[in-house]
Order: structure tokens, then C-alpha cells, then sequence
């Protein structure tokens, strides 16, 4: 049990400064390519934060980082229903890059490195830690529904700032090019993603409970 322990903390540590570190280094690198431009730094952070992908990145580093400190303390940040709702937040993230984004995106250089770390190290790190980690068998098959409000303060979000601006942070959600009945219905089919995705979660949780109580028996 304590080698597990420890390997569980060595887990997150490691996953909380990969994520840290892609993540802060990815806005300082967008700031310091505007300020190179003439632009705002300012603009350029409130810009690079608009992005689901980083938002959800610093929201791992956030979780990861309280684990580690904590351990299994029942606290919010740390409860297996917040880290299992950080993992379909994640998973959505890479599922999304890999079908919507990753053909219409070719960084190079930095960039190609912090986006693999972003959309697919992070993730796959993410989610291999809550199956071998995350206590199981304490979901309940209504959080899936709760966990929809992240993402659905993103989209209000998104909808109102490219309202103001003009500026979408992704194309399928942008009213400019597809008008405000398919941005919505497009949005709308990417929160019955992350519905379904969250019910598996918990379908897997059950499973792999019931696995580990056999197992012990």
C-alpha cells in the first residue's frame, strides 16, 4: 500500500508540471509572438485562456497538483468525482483534436511540441492515472449531468465574448461562418458528447469496483 501511495504521488507530480509547464509556457509564447506583432500582451493571455484546451489543461495541473499535496483527503479538488469530471473534460479535449482540429492545425517548431502536449500527452497521462488511481465504485449515474456545467459556462462564455468581438477560439462554433442555428446545434452535439462520455465514466467506475471487490474477496 505504501509503494502505491508513492507511486501514486510520483504520478502526479510528474503529470502536474508537464501540465503546468505546457500550459504556461503555451500562453507565453502566444503573448510574446503578439508583443513581437505590436499586439497586447494582455489581449493575447485573455486570447490564449479563451481556449477550451488550456482552460481544461490548467484545470488538470490545478487537480493533479491538490492530489499530490492531499493524497485521498476528501476535499473538492480531490474527490474522485471532480478528478473523474477532470478526466471527461481531457479525454474530450484529445477526442475533439484528433477529429475537428488536428487536420486543419500543423505547428511546428515549440508549438508542435506544447499542442502534443496539450491535446495528447496530457490527456492519455490524465486518464491512465484515473483508471490505476482514482478510488472506484463511488459515482453516481447523475454526476455526468452536473459535470456538463464546465462546459457549458465555456460555450456561454464563447458565444457572448465572439458576440462582443467577433472572435470564435474554434470554427465550429463560430456564429460568423455558420450563423447562430448551426454554431448552437454544433455546441450543443459537443455537450451530448461530454454527457455521454461521463455516463461511460461511470459505467467503468462500476466495473472496474465490482472487479477490484471480487478480486479482494
Amino acid at each position: 500500500m505504501a509503494r502505491r501511495s508513492k507511486l501514486r504521488q510520483t504520478c502526479l507530480l510528474l503529470l502536474s508540471l508537464l501540465t503546468w509547464l505546457a500550459a504556461l509556457v503555451q500562453i507565453a509564447f502566444a503573448a510574446k509572438t503578439v508583443i513581437a506583432q505590436g499586439g497586447s500582451p494582455l489581449l493575447s493571455v485573455i486570447n490564449t485562456l479563451s481556449y477550451f484546451t488550456i482552460l481544461t489543461n490548467l484545470l488538470v495541473a490545478i487537480v493533479s497538483t491538490a492530489s499530490a499535496l492531499r493524497g485521498e483527503a476528501d476535499t473538492l479538488l480531490t474527490r474522485p468525482s471532480t478528478q473523474s469530471a477532470v478526466a471527461v473534460y481531457i479525454f474530450v479535449v484529445g477526442l475533439t483534436y484528433s477529429f475537428l482540429l488536428r487536420a486543419i492545425w500543423s505547428p511546428t517548431g515549440l508549438n508542435a511540441f506544447l499542442n502534443s502536449a496539450l491535446h495528447d500527452i496530457v490527456p492519455i497521462l490524465y486518464i491512465l492515472y484515473w483508471f490505476v488511481f482514482v478510488p472506484k465504485g463511488t459515482l453516481r449515474w447523475s454526476q455526468p449531468a452536473g459535470w456538463l456545467i464546465y462546459p457549458v459556462l465555456y460555450v456561454i462564455y464563447c458565444i457572448a465574448r465572439g458576440a462582443l468581438t467577433g472572435l470564435y477560439p474554434y470554427h465550429f462554433v463560430d456564429v460568423t461562418l455558420l450563423g447562430y442555428p448551426r454554431a448552437l446545434l454544433n455546441t450543443a452535439g459537443l455537450l451530448f458528447g461530454f454527457w455521454i462520455v461521463g455516463l461511460v465514466i461511470v459505467a467503468i467506475d462500476g466495473l472496474l469496483s465490482r472487479r477490484r471487490t471480487r478480486i479482494h474477496a
